[in-house]
């Protein structure tokens, strides 16, 4: 069937930490992450007469000078030249360490390849597209969602593998913390941010290894919060410790910070920062204590504080793919993992 329209959904995802981020040993970087339901990027895209993009919101409109520039590299890159309808119809808040940049890249470039009659795999639209450059965790969202590990990068890696996914528990929570206010690095500024970081010393490195692979992975597997959050948070006050000369402290908003200490204080045992930030997250058992957790920090917050409460459930599958043919069928797929 030729594609004349496809509607695709990918979900935001938080970035846990690295494993190695100097590669002390065979590999570079390594990473946790976890795809988030309700938070994503959707978009429609569509053979048209003339091209034509558009947006839905104010702020899926602040997104589209990026969304066009990415488009037309695709094009370029496919040589596809026909005209296209695109409309924006959600996005995942940029530059905030959910991944936005990524699940533009791969929502586009999948619809794009499709509409062209191409048959890339994400895995190659990630490599088109220059994602992955030091983390998989967006790409392995999009493939899969779930909680996934990468492998990080050796001498000779186009885009760090996935390999380890597990389903996150349906009753747990995540709590995201949002500084409208701040901006996480990005860009030419994360470039140089990490070329002027101090090196990772080997034997913390192999202690996150370890961390990662006998406790964080295992309780996922068998259920055990307590194991697991425990884990989270050591592994995030390593990172941010490492990451703290180029974002100024373990966590890069400092609003953000002292809220991570408040819910501490009421008892979280699992909270850090998705990626560079400035987004917080704090992880819980279930929606009781999450909704208990959301109460009390509203109670406790003054009027003119600008950070944001938000509870989100993990979300084990990947983009979701509607598309229609020029016969007008209707189909559902899920991106091809290969």
């Amino acid at each position: 069937m030729s594609v004349a329209v496809i509607e695709i959904e990918s979900p935001a995802r938080l970035h846990l930490g690295f494993i190695d981020p100097s590669g002390t040993h065979a590999r570079r970087y390594g990473s946790l992450g976890l795809a988030l339901d309700g938070l994503c990027t959707r978009l429609r895209l569509a053979r048209a007469p003339t091209d034509a993009l558009s947006s839905t919101s104010d702020t899926t409109r602040l997104e589209m000078p990026r969304v066009r520039q990415r488009l037309q590299a695709l094009r370029t890159a496919l040589d596809f030249h026909d005209p296209l309808a695109l409309e924006l119809l959600e996005t995942i808040p940029p530059h905030a360490g959910l991944g936005s940049g990524t699940q533009i890249a791969l929502a586009l470039g999948y619809g794009l390849t499709r509409i062209a009659g191409r048959e890339l795999n994400v895995r190659q639209i990630a490599a088109l597209t220059e994602r992955g450059a030091r983390s998989g965790i967006g790409i392995g969202a999009f493939e899969q969602g779930g909680f996934v590990l990468d492998g990080g990068r050796g001498p000779r890696t186009e885009v760090p593998p996935i390999i380890a996914r597990l389903a996150f528990p349906t009753n747990w929570r995540v709590l995201l913390l949002f500084d409208v206010t701040f901006t996480g690095l990005h860009g030419a500024a994360e470039v140089e941010a990490f070329r002027h970081l101090p090196a990772f010393p080997a034997e913390r490195a192999a202690a996150l290894a370890h961390l990662s692979l006998m406790t964080v992975l295992p309780a996922l597997a068998e259920n055990n919060f307590a194991q697991f959050g425990s884990a989270i948070t050591q592994i995030q006050a390593a990172i941010g410790d490492h990451f703290s000369p180029a974002q100024g402290g373990r966590f890069a908003s400092p609003r953000v910070a002292r809220w991570l200490q408040w819910f501490a204080a009421q008892g979280a045992t699992c909270y850090g920062q998705s990626s560079w930030g400035p987004t917080g997250f704090v992880i819980v058992p279930d929606a009781q204590e999450a909704r208990s957790h959301i109460e009390a920090a509203k109670r406790a917050r003054t009027r003119d504080d600008p950070v944001r409460f938000r509870t989100f459930a993990a979300r084990n599958m990947g983009a979701r793919i509607s598309e229609s043919g020029d016969d007008s069928g209707h189909s559902m797929r899920s991106p091809p993992v290969r």
